[in-house]
């Protein structure tokens, strides 16, 4: 036999290994009924999840952030001319002294992300050069100490 009549009467069939689907329009009715099912699940268990992380979060009393530190030096007087300055140059923004020794300094702001101080930064660099931003610890207003009126309350001049 020669090459072409060697395979002249070659037969194959190939219906036997190709797969079965059940018809796609009882599937997608079935996975309609199923997806309505599960968003109720996954909103409650987002729901819990997001309670658990704000239970949380504000059972501590401080948090990281950030704060623009627009003076950071040894003399007091510079750091009362540095607070007075931003108070007359920019109203709007409440700059706050710290003392920490040997050191004063003077911040502005409270800010959660980075992102959210660069605002400020780019409105004290340009009359303090150099503000920059660090990290910081806040307390949390929930845990501040109440504030007293008495005059002659301790710590109080």
């Amino acid at each position: 036999m020669s090459g072409t009549d060697a395979y002249s009467n070659y037969q194959e069939t190939i219906t036997s290994p190709l797969p079965e689907y059940p018809d796609f329009t009882t599937r997608l009715t079935a996975s309609e009924d199923s997806e309505n099912n599960s968003e109720g699940s996954v909103n409650l268990q987002l729901q819990a999840l997001e309670k658990r992380i704000h239970d949380k979060n504000k059972s501590e009393p401080y948090f990281s952030g950030f704060t623009v530190l627009a003076y950071s030096g040894l003399d007091r007087n510079l750091a009362f001319k540095t607070r007075d300055d931003l108070l007359a140059l920019f109203p709007d923004l409440e700059p706050e002294m710290q003392y920490q020794q040997p050191r004063y300094l003077v911040k502005v702001g409270k800010y959660t992300y980075r992102i959210e101080a660069q605002r400020v930064f780019s409105l004290l660099k340009t009359q303090f050069p150099t503000a920059r931003i660090i990290q910081d610890r806040f307390q949390r207003k929930e845990y501040l100490p109440p504030v007293t009126t008495d005059q002659n309350a301790q710590g109080q001049n």
